[in-house]
């Protein structure tokens, strides 16, 4: 009786035993498959570390299409919201990539809370291991810009450069056709030489706007003194004056200086006065003047010329843009001219401004940073402050250009484009 009691005692703990093995395999057996899940839904060793110093936003997708990993940038584009992908066309070419494994990339464009304009998005999708999808964006909205910008650029100056270019070769057979007839080849020839004369002055002006927009300006800048610019650009521009009786008015005040290429500022002012030269009847005045306002040195030129519209005032300082097409090709202008002195400019740190009403004329201003100078003489710095100027014999013409530096509505041409 005792040994079947134990035999059954036995049997029962061993069922017992049993059974709590089983159910101990079990437990063990659904925790490891949770621990791996787990696992699975993390991101590899390396790959957050990485994903971090990538300039691109990225964003990793899991299988449930669930954002795990997104950067700051993928925030500030608008791409992820809480844990999911906001644009439909990126989800998309996720679940492709996730169904096919192959690295796909896409165009497209977005919207973003932040800017007015959409952005225009590339990006690289491609499998991370079995269980994640990694996103890689770039913005290439101002890379478009500017290749938009370039393919413009580069089809007006085609058009500009057959213009001449068909006319010297047409002047070229007609000198040939008459070249028995002195009076024929001596009018040809001149018209020849004026074509020829543009297009030097075009091809010149385009390796011009090239260099500026490149920023090519002095790694070590020198202190350019605000009279001697004046006084250079005055001096080249003189004899396009002479030619149609326009008095050029000088007022330039103190001994101010500003930091940066001599060649490049003469270069802005001079291409200001000939634009006054060009739009300006014969017999009146083109004044030029400098005054200090609020530590930047305003170099303003004034003409009596047909003035500007509202809509050219606005335009004035696109490439190639000309107010008078007609009266650009008899003065061989380019449409260019503006363009560089609002490139030059902007590369000094400074800014370019217009004021102007048709039929009373135009004053354009430069506007760059004094460098300032230990050697002033406090006298001339004090003179410059409040505007009183040294050359009292100048004319009216000159001195409405300094009032004019810092007085009426301006449309401002800044930065390059």
């Amino acid at each position: 009786m005792d040994l079947l009691i134990v035999a059954v005692l036995t049997g029962t703990v061993g069922l017992g035993l049993g059974i709590a093995g089983i159910l101990a395999f079990r437990f063990s057996e659904h925790s490891r498959s949770a621990a791996d899940l787990h696992s699975d839904n993390e991101l590899p060793d390396g790959i957050a570390e990485v994903l971090a110093v990538l300039p691109s936003a990225a964003i990793v997708v899991d299988a449930g299409d669930d954002v795990v990993k997104a950067s700051p940038a993928a925030y500030t584009f608008g791409l992820v919201r809480g844990h999911s992908l906001v644009a439909d066309t990126l989800a998309e070419v996720v679940e492709r990539v996730r169904a096919r494994g192959l690295i796909e990339e896409l165009d497209f464009e977005h919207a973003i809370a932040s800017s007015a304009t959409p952005r225009f998005l590339h990006a690289r999708v491609a499998a991370l291991g079995s269980a994640f999808v990694v996103v890689l964006c770039d913005d290439q909205t101002e890379a478009r810009r500017v290749d938009a910008v370039r393919r413009d650029f580069i089809a007006n100056v085609s058009h500009e450069l057959k213009t001449p270019i068909g006319a010297v070769s047409l002047l070229a057979e007609a000198v040939t056709e008459f070249a028995d007839d002195p009076e024929a080849v001596a009018r040809f020839g001149s018209k020849m030489q004026r074509e020829s004369t543009r297009l030097t002055q075009l091809v010149k002006e385009i390796i011009d706007l090239s260099r500026v927009q490149d920023h090519e300006v002095p790694a070590s800048p020198e202190r350019v003194p605000v009279a001697r610019v004046v006084e250079e650009a005055v001096d080249r521009a003189r004899t396009v004056a002479d030619g149609k009786n326009i008095e050029l008015s000088v007022l330039h005040g103190g001994d101010w200086y500003i930091e940066g290429s001599f060649e490049l500022l003469v270069n802005a002012v001079r291409n200001l006065v000939d634009n006054a030269i060009h739009y300006s009847n014969e017999g009146t005045r083109v004044g030029v003047g400098a005054k200090l306002e609020d530590e930047r040195v305003a170099i303003a030129v004034t003409d009596q010329g047909i003035g500007l519209s509202t809509e050219d005032t606005e335009r004035v300082f696109e490439r190639f843009y000309r107010v008078d097409p007609a009266r650009s090709r008899m003065t061989g202008g380019t449409g260019l001219g503006l363009s560089i002195v609002k490139h030059i400019v902007a590369t000094h740190g400074g800014e370019v401004r217009v004021w102007s009403r048709l039929g009373q004329g135009s004053t354009f201003t430069i506007l760059l940073p004094q460098a300032h100078a230990e050697d002033i003489t406090p006298g001339l710095a004090e003179a410059a402050r409040q505007g009183i100027l040294i050359d009292s014999s100048a004319d009216d013409a000159a001195q409405h250009a300094v009032d004019s530096a810092a007085d009426g509505e301006y449309t401002h041409g800044r930065g390059a484009s």
